[in-house]
């Protein structure tokens, strides 16, 4: 139905017209004068009526051209604001943040306060999901904190840490004490990149043999696998990233720490340009200060 109306020349008649010069409305439109005079006379020679008097000074719409304009205008103008109300309101107060269940239970919630301290007028809502949730698509959404373990070329990425696999044990417990280990492993769901699991840890360390009598305890969860451990229930094969609080304050004691398996590159992600919003940009320079901090290697 409407495949036969030239936008793009429609779109440069309104800006010449309003503007009254081919020069200011290719620079609105970021193309060049000749572009904006080859769209208007392939406009005039569709329509059959001469638009604009060419004059040296710019141009003057001629009747048809008036008349075209103030259709062409009230058109892009209508337009524009239906765009507009589809947008999700942006409030400079307030940061939409999407990160995973265990990254905001063990490593975001002890340490937001520090960022509150130093910006109490921006508010952080926090949705957690182990989804990958796309930015582009949602819009409500300021910034992805992500696990990753290639490069996503569609949005901008400020690399925070990386990570490792150790294993973790409650503080000050001898794991040659124990005759059938508990080992704390975590259902890792298939699109999880590896590997990091007991085997090739045990392998790693030269403890092939814990595996013949340990008790496996699996949770589909690393909060619940890091909790679990916390609460003495076995050694967890578990993130540096994640850990990092629990080692500072001696609740978790690495074991072996020199056996690590590499993990994903956390960044901080979000739509190209968002990065510049004033709230993001505070919680980005927030961020990269405390991963600079709470990581133990």
């Amino acid at each position: 139905m409407f495949a036969n109306v030239p936008l793009t020349s429609l779109r440069s008649f309104e800006s010449a017209a309003r503007l009254g010069s081919f020069k200011a409305a290719a620079a609105e439109l970021s193309v060049t004068a000749s572009a904006v005079s080859h769209q208007i006379k392939s406009l005039e020679s569709k329509l059959g009526v001469l638009l604009f008097h060419r004059q040296a000074k710019g141009v003057e719409l001629t009747p048809p051209g008036f008349n075209l304009y103030n259709e062409t205008h009230q058109y892009f103008s209508n337009l524009s604001s239906s765009l507009d109300q589809l947008r999700p309101r942006v409030d400079s107060k307030v940061l939409t943040v999407t990160t995973t269940h265990a990254f905001t239970a063990l490593w975001l919630i002890p340490r937001i306060g520090d960022f509150y301290r130093h910006y109490p007028d921006i508010k952080v809502n926090i949705i957690t999901s182990n989804v990958l949730i796309d930015l582009h698509r949602n819009s409500t959404i300021d910034l992805g904190i992500r696990g990753l373990f290639q490069q996503e070329a569609s949005t901008y990425q400020l690399h925070l840490m990386d990570e490792y696999f150790k294993v973790y044990m409650p503080y000050h417990r001898n794991p040659s004490e124990d005759t059938h280990r508990q080992l704390i492993n975590v259902r890792w769901e298939p699109r999880a990149q590896g590997p990091f699991d007991w085997p090739t840890w045990c392998k790693a360390a030269g403890h092939e043999d814990w595996l013949e009598h340990a008790i496996l305890r699996e949770y589909d969860d690393e909060h619940y696998a890091v909790q679990a451990a916390i609460s003495g229930y076995g050694m967890v094969l578990a993130s540096n990233v994640l850990t990092a609080e629990y080692v500072a304050k001696g609740t978790l004691s690495p074991y072996k720490p020199e056996i690590k398996l590499p993990g994903a590159r956390y960044v901080a992600a979000c739509i190209p340009g968002r990065e510049r919003h004033l709230p993001v940009k505070r919680f980005l320079d927030w961020l990269v200060h405390e991963a600079s901090r709470h990581v133990n290697e």
